[in-house]
């Protein structure tokens, strides 16, 4: 499901069992975050895969990439493996007027 960033935030903040996923390379990851984001690269291919295996499907992600096509795909693909609640940031962090934080 795809959300503006006022909604995608505003749930984010309200959802106690809210996960923030970065679907972005590494090194995109390191130029700035969504507060609290964890960092899955999408790219990875089965390494993906093998993560979000990895995730309690009972949380709710929000989830962004840098313009929302990844994030968009990664949704997709999450919902393939069982992930009931994935919400997609339209326009990704490119057009994010929210916090941005380093990564840790």
């Amino acid at each position: 499901m795809n959300l503006q960033q006022e909604q995608w935030w505003a749930d984010a903040q309200s959802d106690e069992n809210a996960v923030i996923l970065d679907v972005r390379t590494p090194e995109e990851f390191e130029r700035g975050i969504i507060p609290n984001a964890i960092n899955i690269d999408i790219y990875k291919g089965q390494g993906f895969i093998y993560s979000l295996e990895e995730l309690d499907k009972s949380k709710t992600y929000y989830v962004y990439c840098h313009a929302g096509s990844r994030s968009a795909k990664a949704c997709q693909v999450m919902q393939q493996l069982g992930f009931e609640k994935t919400y997609n940031l339209l326009g990704g962090i490119s057009e994010w007027n929210g916090p941005v934080v380093e990564a840790n």
